[in-house]
């Protein structure tokens, strides 16, 4: 039992950070989905059972223009592919966590994968339910903001043009992170060249899934290419 009571302590001291980070977040989304019309009821069972920042942010925008379903499904798995590769890292541990793993699972957002991978041994709490507490800790961080964001864009009377660019801003965050942190530039420019042309095609309002379907094309025969390429240099 002091264990477990450990346990949650420290899993909570890891967790301030990412709660610090949630709130600015969390508000902004709530009050957005207030401002398109729907209360503080919404933007928690969409945290609740959606729990993807990212992809309820733009959710905010698929929803005021009624953007059609296979667009939204198409858009979901492309922009959270990557947590299938988080998952398989987590594979071998997890299986030993019982029913637990599904939750963790479920939870392995972006912030809950570098709690993961910067866990580091410690002889005072388990393993297992610092995994636990933290993905739960940070679920409800996002849940109680979402909701308190909706509540506050309730009460708020006065004009909130502008706050919806902290979606524009989370996505640039985003990318910048992701430009530091490749090796290679082709995936930015593909998106960029791919996206301009669509727009120019179809127009700005259409343009996001063809958009999304020609990159991730245009980069998988890239990488076969490449690696075709570096087989015979290997040779």
């Amino acid at each position: 039992m002091m264990k477990l009571k450990k346990s949650f302590r420290y899993s909570m001291q890891r967790s301030i950070p990412i709660m610090v980070g949630y709130f600015p977040v969390g508000i902004a989304y709530g009050i957005l989905m207030e401002k398109a019309g729907y209360n503080f009821i919404w933007s928690l069972f969409s945290s609740l059972f959606v729990y993807a920042g990212s992809l309820q942010m733009l959710m905010v925008t698929f929803l005021i223009n009624n953007v059609p379903l296979f667009t939204v499904m198409i858009t979901a798995l492309l922009l959270n592919s990557r947590h299938l590769f988080y998952g398989i890292s987590f594979i071998e541990k997890f299986e030993n966590y019982n029913f637990w793993k599904y939750f963790l699972i479920y939870g392995l957002s972006d912030e809950n994968y570098s709690l993961l991978c910067s866990y580091k041994e410690n002889e005072e709490v388990v393993e297992k339910w610092v995994h636990i507490f933290s993905a739960g800790l940070i679920w409800f961080y996002w849940i109680l903001f979402s909701a308190l964001g909706g509540l506050i864009g309730k009460m708020i009377t006065f004009d909130t043009t502008g706050i919806d660019f902290a979606l524009t801003a989370l996505f640039v965050v985003i990318l910048i992170e992701q430009i530091k942190n490749s090796e290679s530039k082709i995936p930015l420019i593909t998106a960029m060249i791919s996206s301009v042309l669509w727009i120019v095609i179809i127009g700005a309002d259409n343009f996001l899934l063809p958009s999304l379907l020609t990159t991730v094309s245009v980069l998988i025969m890239w990488n076969g290419k490449k690696r075709i390429f570096d087989t015979k240099e290997g040779e």
